[in-house]
């Protein structure tokens, strides 16, 4: 981002730090600056292509290509029209050809190519779909909102727990300075040692520390009822204390009828290893041998050469 400049007065975020680059539904760029001047009356030309522009349509340029930002701006655009659901498509291969049609529709908007037959054809699916696009519009809508109402009974129920821990805390905070303040006032005015005073002061507090302290019981699920997957409920794994870890078995091969495959010995005396590239230097460090793959082809090879009865 350090070496992107406006187009029009040539400023870099490098001698600007504090520059801030915009883009509209063209997809060029311009530093906030120049927006400002060439859209004084609301409306103007970009500099770049001369398509008529509102000021009220510049927002900040997010990504450092100006054209993702273009792409990202015209889906937005596209999608609140070709709203429907795989649910709204008889097969899921007519969904998947609707899908393609989209990014079609896209594609040529973000390059430039037939843009008036595309309108043209946006503006043909509007009107034969109106009842669907409306209708799934205030699904939408619905879903959105409900969606707003959960993150905000979650946020009042992290709010509450968030001050129980707080008020928690304080009380244990109060607690230690009560507990500090007894033990000046005994050191003041009782008549005992005050080493066996601080030994039963220490002893005390070790044992109120063993006690079980109220803990704020951890969220395990959404306000919707799904459980969390991570980091609540999940059941300790058995520690194994004897044995090893793993065993290797063999598998079990039933009795066949037909020809073993030949051993490692056999395969480097008979000549196996004529058509196979022989192992580098490197591979040798690593313990890798070229009798390994041509070994594992010859069992798979002969591995069907059996039957069992």
């Amino acid at each position: 981002m350090d070496d992107q400049a406006c187009p029009r007065c040539k400023t870099t975020k490098y001698r600007n730090p504090s520059l801030k680059l915009m883009v509209n539904v063209c997809g060029h760029a311009l530093c906030e600056s120049c927006v400002d001047l060439l859209f004084l009356k609301g409306s103007g030309s970009c500099p770049e292509c001369n398509v008529p522009l509102r000021r009220s349509n510049f927002r900040v340029q997010l990504f450092e290509d100006s054209m993702v930002e273009k792409e990202i701006d015209i889906r937005k655009r596209v999608l609140k029209d070709f709203n429907k659901k795989e649910e709204d498509f008889a097969t899921l291969r007519e969904y998947n050809d609707y899908l393609e049609e989209i990014e079609t529709i896209i594609y040529n908007l973000v390059n430039n190519i037939d843009v008036v037959g595309t309108n043209k054809r946006i503006e043909q699916y509007k009107k034969d779909n109106k009842e669907i696009i409306m209708k799934n519009k205030a699904k939408i809508g619905r879903e959105e909102l409900e969606l707003e109402e959960i993150l905000e009974v979650e946020k009042q129920m992290e709010e509450l727990r968030r001050a129980e821990m707080v008020k928690i805390e304080e009380e244990a905070k109060k607690k230690k300075i009560r507990e500090k303040e007894a033990l000046i006032d005994e050191l003041m005015f009782a008549d005992g040692d005050a080493k066996d005073i601080l030994n039963t002061f220490a002893q005390t507090v070790a044992n109120k520390q063993e006690e079980v302290v109220p803990i704020v019981p951890k969220v395990t699920q959404f306000s919707t009822g799904v459980k969390f997957t991570r980091g609540s409920g999940q059941q300790q794994m058995p520690l194994v204390e004897e044995g090893p870890l793993y065993r290797y078995e063999p598998p079990v091969i039933p009795d066949r009828v037909g020809p073993d495959p030949p051993s490692v010995q056999e395969i480097v005396n008979n000549g196996y290893l004529r058509h196979v590239r022989a192992e580098t230097e490197t591979e040798k460090a690593g313990g890798y041998s070229s009798t390994l793959p041509c070994l594992r082809a010859l069992q798979d090879a002969l591995s069907g050469l059996y039957h069992a009865s």
